[in-house]
């Protein structure tokens, strides 16, 4: 915690992304022929390496202070690690965009992301941050009671199984010289939607909001060299999000996270507004998400000012970090514009800026 805090208070207002952008027509297209086998992976990585030096060279013309890959090596932000650990079937779920699903005892036997932080890392002199999906939505997103029922009874047993993958995988990071480390778990935040929490089963969701929370905790326990964060969301898809509801209820948990920045989505009216900042936990940073990028109209730098001004009445300023409210596309398939994205991080950045001339 406190090396996080002494890493991001050289300057007030640092700006960051969450993960993704959104995918020229292109690389999807490599994506989906690679995961298809109509290209092999040395086939496509020297093609993904061209087009992620212009995601990169994008984030620093927006003027971010810490930037990703735009994680355009994966299909999406969680499937990653079924692509990466022994143990997975894909498209075994359908519920919309297909799935994988566990059918074997996990193996990990090669690094997930390292790779991405490899080659970002040797060409950019930005801060870099890295993202890995949390273990709750592994068990949420990819434990099937059909097809993972051998393997894993249960979705909690699942997720425990993931917790010491993503440490092996955070050691290697940190020695590769990782900025910050990121675990995205949008299932926290949907959970406060009641109609989300019916049609998912949910009945308890102070239980698994602590159960979320402390598989983070487990995961993250003693990584102290470098800053790390956790990501929630009200997940969304061509613009329109998943759920809806404000996070009171969920704050009681947040308290309980150790991680140096809790990231989140403020500028969506799903939402519910900037209120329940009141109950955000003190020993955290926020990440403000103050850019709607559900929107396609850009935000002006004085309406993201506004935005972050009316955090401030709850969060001390010095404990701010701007982002948007979520990676442009989590999932390849996510059809956003990657100019709009360009358009809306610079204007976040010169807001940042305006910022830090005023309260410096």
């Amino acid at each position: 915690m406190n090396a996080h805090f002494a890493i991001m208070q050289k300057s007030l207002f640092p700006t960051t992304v969450i993960g993704s952008l959104p995918r020229p027509a292109w690389v999807l297209d490599l994506i989906l022929d690679r995961k298809a086998g109509r290209i092999t992976d040395e086939q496509a990585t020297p093609l993904l390496d061209r087009a992620i030096e212009s995601a990169i060279l994008m984030q620093e013309r927006a003027g971010l202070d810490e930037i990703t890959d735009g994680e355009w090596r994966r299909e999406s932000y969680v499937k990653v690690i079924a692509e990466r650990v022994r143990g997975f079937e894909a498209d075994l779920h359908d519920s919309g965009l297909p799935y994988p699903a566990v059918v074997a005892p996990l193996e990990y036997y090669r690094p997930l992301v390292l790779e991405e932080l490899n080659f970002i890392r040797k060409r950019t002199k930005r801060r870099v941050k890295v993202t890995l999906p949390a273990p709750y939505i592994i068990g949420r997103r990819m434990w099937h009671p059909d097809h993972s029922k051998k393997a894993y009874p249960t979705r909690e047993t699942l997720m425990e199984a993931c917790v010491p993958i993503l440490r092996k995988e955070i050691e290697l990071l940190c020695g590769a010289g990782a900025d910050t480390i990121q675990l995205d778990e949008p299932w926290l935040s949907t959970m406060v939607d009641p109609a989300f929490c019916r049609r998912e089963g949910i009945d308890d969701v102070s239980y698994e909001a602590d159960r979320c929370v402390d598989l983070v905790n487990q995961v993250l326990d003693g990584i102290d060299d470098v800053a790390t964060g956790m990501h929630l969301c009200h997940a969304h898809f061509e613009r329109r999000h998943g759920t809806e509801g404000s996070y009171e209820p969920i704050m009681p948990a947040l308290a309980k996270l150790r991680v140096g920045t809790i990231s989140m989505e403020y500028a969506t009216p799903a939402s519910g507004g900037v209120g329940s900042l009141a109950g955000f936990p003190e020993r955290a940073r926020l990440g403000l998400g103050c850019i709607d990028h559900c929107d396609r109209n850009v935000e002006t730098p004085d309406e993201v000012i506004q935005r972050v001004e009316n955090a401030m009445r709850f969060v001390d300023k010095n404990r701010i970090t701007l982002h948007p409210d979520c990676g442009f596309a989590p999932s390849a398939q996510n059809p956003m514009d990657l100019d709009e994205a360009y358009q809306k991080l610079k204007a976040m950045c010169e807001a940042a800026r305006k910022l830090r001339d005023q309260y410096a």
